[in-house]
């Protein structure tokens, strides 16, 4: 049987730093016409389009502005985010362990690795590419906020795309998503994936623990130990 891995990106692959504020804060000057004072929590996973709604009503922006206003800067994101590329290439970080632990997925024959992450497709794949990880991942079966804003609904998406790719079938027993946040858990516990919560963004292990998540390591720097967990979840 194979597994369909669910890769989240920030702070669990790569971070970015301020780069992503930056972004919205200029996106939010292009269509507001004003400066934003307030700006999205860091590392809490929601999805883009839900993360610019909170920065638009964080910033008062009138309720009958929010929706129109929203969609104008989520089609301004990625543009803005390629035009920081040189930044990211520069400044963002790959996490520890991050590059040999796909690696090892990659090369697995019974997992088929992917993206499952509150990033537009175009920002995934900007941030990826920036940090030449872009090949440890199966791109087109992902699922992103440009697909949904409600996360858990992504894996469901990414689960339908990789069958039709392969010829197979995945549903939670055979699927596990990795990520740093709350999110990532309710993305896979609602969802319908195996959850393993890594402690490298702003959420601790016992805050993963407790909202669900199946296994929870410190990082990813031991890639067989998490090819082992990944083939014992899948396998349940």
């Amino acid at each position: 049987m194979t597994a369909l891995v669910l890769w989240d990106i920030d702070r669990t692959l790569l971070y970015v730093g301020d780069i992503d504020r930056m972004v919205y804060r200029q996106a939010f000057r292009d269509v507001v016409g004003r400066e934003a004072t307030k700006l999205p929590a860091r590392g809490t996973g929601v999805t883009m389009p839900l993360a610019v709604r909170e920065l638009l009503t964080a910033n008062d922006v009138p309720e009958t502005d929010v929706v129109p206003f929203a969609d104008l800067i989520v089609d301004r994101l990625p543009d803005l985010l390629e035009a920081h590329r040189d930044d990211l290439v520069r400044h963002g970080k790959v996490m520890p362990g991050a590059e040999e632990a796909l690696a090892a997925v990659r090369r697995s024959p019974d997992l088929t690795p992917t993206v499952v992450t509150g990033n537009l497709r175009r920002n995934a794949e900007i941030k990826l590419s920036a940090k030449s990880l872009l090949e440890y991942v199966n791109v087109p079966i992902g699922g992103y906020a440009s697909d949904s804003p409600h996360r858990p609904t992504l894996v469901g998406i990414a689960q339908s795309r990789a069958a039709e790719r392969h010829g197979e079938v995945f549903d939670s027993s055979n699927t596990v998503i990795i990520g740093d946040s709350l999110q990532d858990v309710t993305t896979g516990t609602e969802g319908g994936a195996k959850v393993i919560g890594v402690t490298s963004g702003t959420t601790s292990a016992q805050q993963l623990a407790d909202a669900g998540a199946h296994v929870v390591i410190p990082d990813l720097r031991d890639s067989e130990s998490l090819l082992s967990l990944i083939r014992s979840l899948s396998s349940q």
